[in-house]
């Protein structure tokens, strides 16, 4: 029951994800940068400052108890993984929506399930890294063995979607928008791996500051609060996200309030011109959503822990809900049968990785 759980909530989870941009496309004449931050500001500050008040008593308390060393270190990887979401779109410019999709979700699922697992087989590193399942531990467990075979078929889905993705773009070059004439491949592909591997920080800052997580889920259980179940509380990763939050919203507030001023866009905040009080419910809208993704990627990880299977279960969420807008949006209208098969084929085997990772969890394997 609580390997369900924790699929419905990184389901969940995975579903905001792949829906936060949705309001944003209602903003009307704000630049890029103005309801960036706007949004943003409900992402990175007020949601998780909310979502802590509500689901920690003296989280304040906690963070000042913990080790400096560890809340550093959560935030700087906050930073980092903030450099990778603001590269994010340099990398979709350069390689096209179909393309830079695949790569970058490909390179962040890899990177964020197996980067901590590889790096504690190297060396003296698993001495300063937080403490996790090596690589070679995986391969000597059987649920190891089951997630990192399940990894394995979500690569292959995504590869799938991306190549359909392609041959979309081809057949219908001439019918639609045509083909993306800022189109760098070996530029792209570099920006790509950039973010890609940034953008998989957060999953490294969720095992940082695990410190934090283990003093709220010690109050929760020794107070009897509500939604302990097994000695684990459901909202105990709130406070980690709060942290991690603090980096991202470093980078992307630096960023934008450079191109505000850059651009001279600071005008649009009180522009009477401009559907103000509609422009700011849709940010606030979109930036909820997106914390949402977080929010319920924590209940998810309490339930099967973070690690592998929890991060590729978010990414194949997050995939799948994408090219569910894709085609309720009409995509992949007019296109072959091929690559209509491929599509398919690719998304079929996305849901089948959230299966055996389901599989490699469950009490039947345990």
């Amino acid at each position: 029951m609580q390997v369900i759980l924790g699929i419905l909530f990184h389901s969940l989870g995975g579903a905001s994800s792949g829906s936060w941009y949705m309001p944003y496309n209602l903003v009307k004449k704000w630049r890029w940068e103005v309801y960036w931050i706007v949004g943003g500001l409900f992402s990175w500050l007020i949601m998780p400052f909310i979502a802590v008040l509500l689901t920690t008593p003296g989280w304040s308390d906690i963070i000042g108890a913990t080790d400096n060393s560890v809340v550093r270190l959560t935030y700087i990887l906050g930073v980092l993984w903030g450099v990778g979401g603001l590269t994010y779109g340099l990398g979709i410019r350069y390689l096209g929506m179909s393309l830079g999709n695949s790569v970058l979700l490909g390179i962040t699922s890899l990177v964020g399930s197996l980067g901590l697992p590889i790096l504690r087989n190297i060396g003296n590193l698993a001495d300063v890294l937080p403490a996790g399942d090596s690589f070679t531990d995986m391969l000597s467990s059987t649920s190891g063995r089951i997630i990192l075979f399940g990894i394995l078929v979500m690569m292959v889905g995504i590869i799938l979607s991306g190549k359909a993705g392609l041959m979309k773009d081809k057949e219908l070059a001439d019918v639609k928008e045509g083909v993306n004439s800022e189109f760098k491949l070996t530029k792209g592909l570099i920006i790509a791996v950039i973010s890609g591997v940034l953008s998989a920080f957060f999953s490294f800052g969720i095992d940082a500051g695990k410190e934090m997580g283990e003093a709220v889920r010690s109050i929760a259980v020794e107070n009897n609060f509500s939604f302990v179940t097994d000695g684990v509380y459901l909202f105990e990763n709130n406070i980690i996200f709060l942290v991690i939050l603090w980096g991202g919203l470093t980078t992307n507030l630096i960023w934008s309030l450079g191109l505000i001023i850059k651009n001279k866009t600071g005008k649009d905040f009180v522009d009477a011109k401009t559907p103000l009080l509609k422009n700011y419910l849709f940010c606030a809208l979109a930036g909820t959503t997106w914390f949402l993704q977080f929010f319920f990627y924590g209940m998810g990880e309490t339930k099967i822990g973070n690690g592998a299977s929890s991060w590729i279960l978010h990414m194949s969420t997050i995939i799948l809900t994408a090219n569910f807008w894709g085609f309720y949006r009409k995509e992949w209208a007019g296109v072959s049968k091929k690559t209509r098969t491929t599509i398919f084929l690719g998304i079929g085997l996305i849901l089948l990785s959230v299966i055996i990772m389901g599989i490699a969890k469950s009490d039947f394997v345990n």
